[in-house]
């Protein structure tokens, strides 16, 4: 029970220093959250290593103010010697041009523990909703993976849904 609790503490400690990089801005902190051969799935791409998530990362804060992350409680679990989760959150998303909305979404995560800490090795996000906060916006269809402990399969992708918003091409 121990290891459990451990695992759990670090796996939180590894999203409070997210939810601090996204808000911050702060690229290198940021891309620090994965290992390097980490996969990060989001908006129908596939973005594989520390470098490119990291770049990709900088191009869609280019057109973003500030975005606060609060991830719930994840639910963790273990798998063939691993860590997994999927773990609900929200982001309060100020755009530059003026725009604001709110987003939610589940992260499935599979993590990794190096010396002592905690980084993400694969992780899917899966949007939800997208709108203003009284509930008002889109609620977007997404692949039911069942109850925890199950996942999403490694090929996985979610649909295209921010690309164009973040001003990548969807190539």
């Amino acid at each position: 029970m121990l290891e459990f609790l451990m695992a759990e503490a670090g796996v939180r400690d590894l999203h409070q220093r997210y939810t601090d990089a996204v808000w911050r801005r702060d690229f290198d902190a940021f891309a620090n959250c994965f290992a390097e051969d980490a996969e990060w799935r989001i908006s129908g791409m596939a973005l594989r290593g520390r470098q490119q998530i990291r770049e990709t990362f900088e191009r869609i804060m280019e057109k973003m103010g500030r975005v606060l992350i609060s991830f719930r409680a994840p639910i963790l679990h273990e798998v063939d010697g691993a860590y997994c989760a999927r773990t609900y959150i929200d982001e309060r998303c100020a755009w530059k041009n003026g725009d604001t909305n709110i987003a939610l979404g589940c992260y499935y995560d599979r993590f990794v523990e190096i010396d002592g800490h905690w980084f993400f090795q694969w992780r899917l996000f899966q949007q939800l909703y997208r709108g203003a906060p009284d509930m008002t916006g889109t609620f977007l269809d997404f692949d039911d993976y069942g109850a925890p402990p199950a996942m999403p399969p490694l090929t996985a992708l979610t649909p295209d849904t921010a690309r164009a918003r973040w001003g990548l091409d969807a190539g």
